[in-house]
């Protein structure tokens, strides 16, 4: 059973997606800001945190900054800031969905499953070779990525872009394809989506000195 953390200063919303998350199977706590939400979180246990953006204390933005420079805990915004640069700020910031505020409670339940599905396995995998691009390595069991030797903090999702892309080295992959590959059946991520996380890891790959991800414009990604 995962075990769902839901941080919002709001008790009504609070209430609604508790409720919903609980009776879809998911052990479910709460906190009212993000102070209270990061120090549970620190204290382990935690599979998905539920995150609101606008609250006292230690908003969802800075927290998210802050549980990013050291967790690779998988992030779901729920905001009522529905505006697209809201949206892509969120993602940008390692975030693996972003939802707004009035939400249906049955799509908070499908897109939680579906990070989890992302980001988890209750199956023990097969033991899967490192992958390598240059100085770039990829090692998928252990969610790591290395440049030169350096771990490089990435994401989940930032992660299987990665080696997803290294995998089919020198090919080109439309952005429908990656969604396809690294989503499988989440329908409710969009090419926008895509774009951000692939920015944010070209970014973080370009800063350690290996800028291996090309744009293909007007089709999509490859590894070069």
């Amino acid at each position: 059973m995962a075990s769902v953390l839901i941080c919002d200063d709001d008790a009504h919303i609070r209430e609604v997606a508790r409720f919903a998350l609980a009776r879809a199977g998911y052990a479910v706590e709460l906190a009212t800001d993000g102070v209270l939400a990061y120090d549970r979180i620190e204290r382990g246990g935690i599979d998905l945190l539920v995150l609101d953006i606008l609250m006292p204390e230690l908003d969802g933005l800075a927290l998210c900054r802050r549980l990013r420079a050291h967790h690779r805990l998988p992030i779901v915004f729920l905001s009522s800031r529905g505006e697209e640069a809201d949206r892509v700020l969120g993602l940008e910031l390692g975030a693996d969905d972003y939802l707004t505020k009035p939400f249906s409670p049955r799509e908070l339940v499908a897109r939680v499953a579906a990070v989890l599905r992302r980001t988890s396995s209750d199956e023990v995998p097969v033991a899967r070779p490192r992958l390598a691009i240059g100085e770039v390595s990829i090692d998928r069991d252990r969610h790591e990525v290395c440049v030169a030797g350096t771990p490089l903090t990435v994401t989940a999702t930032e992660l299987k872009l990665l080696a997803t892309l290294a995998t089919h080295r020198g090919r080109v992959l439309s952005r429908g394809q990656l969604i396809a590959t690294v989503y499988g059946d989440d329908h409710h991520i969009s090419e926008r989506t895509i774009d951000t996380h692939v920015r944010n890891l070209r970014a973080k790959l370009a800063a350690a000195g290996a800028p291996v991800i090309e744009t293909v414009h007007g089709v999509g990604y490859r590894c070069g």
